[in-house]
């Protein structure tokens, strides 16, 4: 008695026992659900080690939180009249005395740096004392704010009139649920009712904002996902099977897997992130393949003897082991990431290989058993076995094989060389909101901002002078303002703000306003101007915004574009070339660092491990066919047909312009995880096959290609119709993501039915022989037993 029939028998005999298990473990794991939690900051994909991290960490410690930063902005001619000046600054002024704001810069805060002369300092004084109530007050506001303030531009105005606010979060609560609450309770009533009130559109962005509403997006459509992966297989799967009974017990089989997966992630204390988001509906469209397997068995072995008991213990015992193998192999293909050093890919790849693994467990053990119970099917039920135009596809996948196997290789090649064609035209794209739903209005306002400030991702400079006080000699600010130049040259970055700011700000009030001294001093004013600084405590509070307590450090600030690691690494370049220039090491540490340049780099980052978990994939394939095969030449033969999918889908990302970004990155090590499937399912057959034929090549690959291919041919349906349940995703890269697995899946069940057959026949001599046979201890399909 092998393994795999006690195994069958336990499970049968101890039917009650095994089901409230099962009821048991999913009740525990519903009690954790409870800790799941949504990921209230932006995805770190580097190694908490990285370089980049470091340094970014560091500007943390000495300047704080960068991202508590909110915008307001509003383009409107009309709101330079009285009423409504005075009600956007009465808005922005309401956000101050909440306990979630530090501090707000709008134009009712604008102060005016004035020299006194007699206390030799400088002193601050609003540009209004008081509320304006005529058009001629609030114009000449206008005026002043714009022709005569040049230290304000881009920080509150454009010149092209519009507005701009900075409310700054209390950074105790950026990363907490708190931050949600604010926005989603307080800030958009607010601004809804102001919009109401007075006629005019209010621009929100600000990276708490857009993490905020991304992160809501991510949870609503994980419920869509979940909803329409488990309509959609269901639909597919009863076309097939046409039996009422086995799409119930199938989607009884996934709705447990899903209330597992979301359970392990309360379990692990997971955030629910992009990625993780996909979990649910991933264990739907691959749990579904294992029901179509185990049932169609069954259905056969029905048709075959009628003996219900014989037909469960086989579709245990002959099914079993081969699904085994391949949610092991699926499950390897995603237990690959928790190799690589980002937590986000990690987490992602520890959930979906448990689940994977817990999914099969839950098919073979709940699909036997509940049968078990129920009558025998019907003949209407067992109609799909022998379904015509079922039996022509077969049929023509056959003759492909046997008389056209010329024509496969010649197209193969074709394929293979336009795909390379394409393989070099891919690029790499790494962006904080290029994934994000285009159609959002959050999103419509980032490119609001980008068109009138230049951006919103901050873009930081940390520089290190060695020495306390450093920051604010003169030949240091000479140098930072050499940068600044350099960045506003780039039309991909707004205008810059730093310390120089406002030492040419103090040299403008020094020179009674005079908007033409709006830059640095002289040696020989440098002595009389900063005295008058010395003198003065009106700008501390400014000054500790640029520069650490100690004098030592300095920021300067930017905000990108949306733009990809291409242009970025342009940027960063010339940059450098600045810095290098301009700071000698020796003086000067700095560093270019802020969220968004993290994310773009842990994308390219993410690019070299994904050529490590694919790799690492592939050799466990490997091993596993040279453990089943004992042969060197069946691993170079069962590889082909499942890199030829991904080579495929490489091509089309560089024919189409579909970027490599962490989003798409994974479509290579999820496709070849569940393509190989196929090949297992296939060569368990074909070896099965090989026994019963007394080692004869031919009638074992037809025979296989009869059997395995019903079982292909389905769930390849169900994962292609799965898979693309992601294209309706508002999110650009779970789109492509969906897209693209759907494709390659489809080309990989064209490629195992036609490309692997083929090459069996081809090389028959050189692959298997009796000899090769008996040494392989391994069994994963038991011998052929009589009817």
């Amino acid at each position: 008695m092998t393994f795999w029939t006690k195994i069958a028998g336990f499970i049968l005999r101890n039917r009650y026992l095994v089901l409230i298990t099962i009821a048991v473990i999913t009740g525990l794991l519903v009690t954790q659900i409870k800790y799941m939690r949504f990921s209230y900051t932006e995805a770190n994909l580097l190694p908490a080690n990285h370089e980049v991290n470091i340094e970014y960490n560091k500007f943390l410690e000495i300047f704080g939180e960068e991202g508590n930063l909110i915008i307001l902005g509003v383009k409107d001619t009309t709101i330079f009249t009285p009423q409504k000046f005075n009600h956007w600054n009465s808005l922005v002024k309401s956000f101050d005395s909440l306990p979630e704001i530090d501090f707000s810069v709008s134009i009712a805060d604008v102060k005016q740096l004035k020299a006194d002369r007699k206390t030799r300092k400088f002193i601050v004084e609003p540009l209004f004392k008081e509320l304006p109530k005529t058009n001629e007050e609030v114009l000449k506001i206008k005026e002043q704010l714009f022709d005569k303030l040049p230290f304000y531009e881009n920080l509150l105005y454009n010149d092209k009139g519009t507005l701009q606010t900075a409310i700054y979060l209390n950074k105790d609560i950026v990363n907490t649920p708190t931050r949600a609450n604010f926005i989603n309770q307080i800030l958009i009533p607010k601004i809804k009712a102001f919009e109401k009130d007075n006629g005019m559109d209010i621009r929100v962005s600000g990276m708490p904002y857009i993490r905020t509403l991304n992160s809501q997006n991510i949870t609503n459509e994980m419920g869509i996902f979940v909803v329409g992966a488990l309509l959609i297989t269901a639909i597919i799967f009863f076309f097939f099977f046409r039996s009422f009974r086995a799409t119930f017990i199938t989607l009884l089989v996934v709705c447990i897997g899903v209330v597992w997966a979301l359970g392990f992630i309360g379990w692990f204390r997971y955030e629910i992130t992009v990625l993780s988001a996909l979990i649910p509906p991933l264990i739907i469209v691959i749990g579904v393949p294992n029901a179509v397997f185990l049932i169609n068995k069954y259905q056969q072995e029905i048709k075959k003897h009628g003996n219900q008991a014989k037909s469960l213990q086989r579709v245990i015992s002959k099914i079993g082991n081969a699904t085994l193998m391949t949610n092991i192999t699926t499950a390897s293909g995603f237990a690959t990431f928790v190799f690589v050093k980002s937590q986000l890919l990690r987490e992602f790849g520890i959930l979906a290989s448990v689940n994977i693994i817990s999914i099969f467990i839950l098919a073979l053990l709940i699909i036997p058993i509940l049968y078990s119970f129920m009558p025998l099917p019907e003949k209407k039920h067992l109609n799909h076995l022998e379904k015509k135009w079922m039996g022509n596809v077969v049929s023509w996948m056959e003759r492909m094989v046997k008389k056209q196997r010329i024509s496969i290789y010649i197209t193969t090649v074709v394929v293979i060389i336009l795909s390379m064609i394409g393989l070099f035209q891919i690029r790499v794209s790494g962006s904080l909101i290029e994934d994000m739903p285009k159609g959002m209005q959050f999103y419509k306002d980032i490119k609001f901002f980008e068109t009138e400030f230049g951006g919103i991702m901050p873009l930081e400079i940390l520089i290190d002078t060695k020495r306390e006080k450093g920051v604010m000699k003169l030949s240091t600010l000479k140098k930072m303002e050499k940068l600044n130049e350099t960045i506003e040259s780039f039309p991909e970055l707004s205008k810059p703000i730093s310390v120089t700011n406002l030492v040419k700000y103090s040299k403008q009030a020094y020179y009674k306003g005079n908007p033409k001294y709006y830059q640095l001093p002289t040696s020989q004013e440098k002595a009389h101007i900063f005295a008058y600084t010395k003198n003065s405590d009106s700008n501390a509070g400014m000054l500790n915004n640029f520069v650490d307590s100690t004098g030592r450090y300095a920021r300067i600030t930017t905000f990108m574009k949306d733009i990809g690691t291409d242009k970025m690494d342009i940027i960063q370049d010339r940059l450098q070339a600045v810095i290098k220039k301009q700071f000698p090491e020796e003086r000067f540490n700095v560093s270019l660092t802020g969220k968004a340049l993290v994310f773009l780099k842990g994308t390219n980052y993410l690019i070299k491990n994904l050529v490590i978990s694919l790799s690492l994939a592939i050799l466990l394939i490997s091993i596993f066919m040279a453990w089943m095969f004992r042969s060197y030449k069946m691993i170079f033969i069962s590889l082909i047909p499942n890199m030829l999918p991904l080579l495929i889908t490489a091509g089309l990302m560089g024919f189409f312009d579909i970027p490599i970004k962490p989003s798409t990155i994974l479509v290579f090590s999820i496709a070849f995880g569940i393509s190989v499937d196929d090949t297992i399912h296939f060569l368990a057959k074909y070896r099965q096959e090989l026994l019963a034929n007394n080692w004869k090549i031919k009638p074992a690959v037809y025979s296989a290609l009869q059997e395995t291919g019903v079982s292909m041919f389905y769930t390849s349906i169900v994962l292609f119709f799965g898979f693309l349940v992601f294209t309706v995703s508002s999110f650009g890269g779970t789109i492509a993501l969906g897209g693209l697995v759907s494709v390659t899946l489809l080309l990989a069940m064209v490629s195992n039915l036609l490309l692997l057959p083929s090459l069996l026949l081809s090389f028959e001599k050189k692959i298997a022989n009796k000899k090769v046979l008996k040494e392989t201890k391994f069994k994963i399909l038991p011998p052929k037993e009589d009817k």
